[in-house]
């Protein structure tokens, strides 16, 4: 039976990946240590998708971090050329965690990439692979976009950006990325030199908001899963900069897994590109948070906190046409208020 290997496989897109996999009969190696719930408490906590999945006799995990050399080594040389399938998802994934843990947050995500690529190339060399990067890459680089207050969001001025977004051209240099926008970029132009140097047919992901009900959101990474579980829980959310106008893209955790299969079936080796709910699926958190209150006829107690996070998007959406054109059979499914109404029917 071919293999999936998925690190970080109980997070929101290596399970939702790993669950993908398994209906379409491949067997699926899960690696997660649930470090997450050590970033951020028991909002983290990802042991309650380990045990659904570990239900399926397909998967199997290993519970150690992706930082073992030789642990992960040994993953490898154990599955060898079995392994057709990579997913990297694991990661640390907050701004803020990353800025009071410089070095843990670059051992995960930089060397732990370097330790999960330089295995795949060494031990299963035919493997398609897919590295899961993000838009922070680009530092905030978007907010230098001439941007206009609207009643409940920002909207940029160019007509061009407005009506497409923003595309894998935009510059990633002279800007605050935030520490863990840092440690992601190596690990994306690093992947991008396994796929151009090496011929490894990886694709490399820069992602918008990804969310979904698997999401185990919490108040440093999760934006729209905690925000409705805040909402439903305490009646309550706090808005942390620029008015809770600032604009993200949201993509369901099933649509980002069709693209990687989409992938899989014709990789294009070291291709970068951006990902997210598009023009199809954005919203700021106030226009999220006015959603909250219709569907459940109540009144959320809003706190503004004026000083935003360092290096964070004002507007941030996805310019698609890359992957489309290269893609065709792909599109969104999911808009945001469908996604926010999935959250809300499990946490209600």
């Amino acid at each position: 039976m071919s293999i999936v290997l998925i690190t970080g496989s109980n997070g929101l897109v290596g399970s939702e990946s790993a669950f993908f996999f398994l209906k379409k009969g491949f067997k699926v190696i899960g690696i997660d240590n649930n470090l997450r719930k050590k970033f951020f408490g028991s909002d983290g906590n990802t042991l309650w998708i380990q045990k659904k999945l570990s239900k399926n006799r397909s998967y199997t995990q290993y519970n150690f971090d992706i930082r073992n050399k030789e642990k992960i080594q040994n993953i490898f040389k154990k599955f060898n050329k079995n392994i057709s399938i990579v997913i990297h998802a694991a990661a640390q994934p907050s701004h803020d965690f990353a800025k009071d843990n410089i070095f843990l947050d670059f051992e995960v995500n930089a060397l732990g990439s370097l330790n999960i690529f330089t295995n795949t190339q060494k031990y299963c060399p035919l493997a398609k692979v897919i590295y899961l990067s993000t838009n922070k890459v680009y530092g905030d680089s978007p907010n230098r976009l001439k941007l206009v207050e609207k009643r409940t969001r920002y909207e940029p001025l160019s007509k061009l950006f407005l009506k497409k977004g923003i595309n894998e051209n935009f510059n990633i240099d002279n800007s605050v990325h935030s520490f863990f926008g840092v440690s992601k970029t190596y690990a994306d132009i690093l992947a991008q030199e396994f796929g151009k140097n090496y011929g490894l047919k990886i694709g490399i992901f820069r992602a918008g908001c990804l969310t979904g009900p698997n999401h185990s959101g919490a108040g440093l990474h999760g934006f729209l899963s905690f925000l409705v579980k805040s909402c439903i829980k305490n009646k309550s959310y706090n808005i942390i900069g620029y008015k809770g106008k600032q604009v993200r893209d949201n993509l369901h955790s099933k649509d980002l897994i069709n693209a990687f299969w989409e992938f899989v079936k014709k990789p294009k080796p070291g291709e970068v590109y951006n990902i997210g709910g598009g023009k199809y699926s954005n919203c700021s958190v106030i226009e999220a948070i006015n959603h909250v209150e219709k569907r459940l006829k109540l009144k959320i107690k809003i706190k503004y906190l004026k000083k935003n996070r360092i290096g964070d998007h004002i507007w941030y959406i996805s310019d698609l046409s890359k992957f489309k054109k290269d893609y065709p059979k792909w599109s969104v499914l999911y808009n945001s208020n469908s996604i926010i109404d999935e959250i809300i029917d499990i946490y209600k």
